[in-house]
Order: C-alpha cells, then sequence, then structure tokens
C-alpha cells in the first residue's frame, strides 16, 4: 500500500499507516546496525552505535506498544525512504577503504537515518494529539527524545573527534 491510496480514508488511518512505516523502520534499523558496529573503526563510535542498537529494539517494543493501546495490530509496510538510506549507508561504507574517513562516512549514514526517524516521530505525535490519543503521544515521545539524543551524540562525535580524524 502506497501512502496515498484509497485505503486511507481518514486521519486515523493516516496515522496507522505511519506508525506500521516506522515500525518497519525500526526494525530494519536492528537489522542493519549490527554491520554498522562491525565496520566502525572508532572505539566511540562503535560503543554509541551498541548503545543504539539496544535503544532501537526498545523504540519497537515501544511501537508496539502504540499499536496495542490504539486497538491495532502490530504489522510493519515496506518503508522505501530507510531501505533507500541503508542502502546508501551500506554502498558508501563498501566504497571507503580509508578507516577514519569510513567512521565520518558512518557518523554521516547514522544521522541520516536519525532524521528520518526524527521526522517521523514528530508527525506521529501531533497525529496522535490531533486523534485525541495523548496517551499514544507521550509513548512515541519517549522515542523521538531517544532519536535527538542519539542525533546530538553524533554531531559531537563528528565534531570532536571522527571529523578530525578522517581530514
Amino acid at each position: 500500500m502506497g501512502l496515498f491510496t484509497k485505503d486511507i480514508k481518514t486521519m486515523d488511518d493516516l496515522f496507522v499507516h505511519q506508525l506500521k512505516d516506522i515500525y518497519y523502520a525500526e526494525k530494519r534499523i536492528v537489522s542493519s546496525l549490527p554491520k554498522m558496529i562491525e565496520k566502525a573503526t572508532s572505539p566511540e563510535l562503535k560503543k554509541g552505535f551498541e548503545q543504539h542498537l539496544e535503544e532501537s529494539k526498545g523504540h519497537v517494543k515501544r511501537v508496539e506498544q502504540v499499536f496495542e493501546m490504539h486497538g491495532v495490530k502490530a504489522d510493519a509496510v515496506t518503508c522505501p525512504a530507510i531501505d533507500g538510506i541503508l542502502k546508501e549507508a551500506d554502498e558508501v561504507a563498501g566504497d571507503v577503504a580509508d578507516k577514519s574517513v569510513l567512521d565520518a562516512a558512518l557518523v554521516a549514514a547514522a544521522q541520516a537515518v536519525e532524521h528520518y526517524e526524527i521526522t517521523r516521530y514528530g508527525t506521529l505525535i501531533a497525529w496522535a494529539k490531533e486523534l485525541g490519543r495523548d496517551d499514544c503521544a507521550s509513548v512515541l515521545q519517549q522515542n523521538l527524545k531517544e532519536e535527538k539524543a542519539t542525533d546530538q551524540k553524533l554531531t559531537e562525535l563528528a565534531e570532536r573527534r571522527v571529523n578530525r580524524a578522517a581530514a
């Protein structure tokens, strides 16, 4: 089902569809992070990816909780956007021989993922509130808070160490 199909008739349908989208994205991220951990050479970056992997597993559980709270079966819809971001990250990382430059590429790829998630969670929170589902919004807000914190940590790591080493 594409985003703008006849299957989406109401704001509630749209909310559920985007919830399925972020569910798919989070599960793909959980399956992709081990490869990024393996490729990272900076111990700090590796540790950050490992921590985010655990957080992402928690994000999946929270999204499942929102499905349950909303009375909908947890299900995923293919998200071409996250697939493209992850594919590009894998391709870029595969082309970089210099390990310092590879770490900078991995940070950039991880931030592209974080920015996608931040956008989706922000939208879902706004829609949940509009639908009178502050309970769902509150759970999603926890994920958004962690995504923003991860993005900030990646920025600090890049500016403090990784980009300098790559340059």
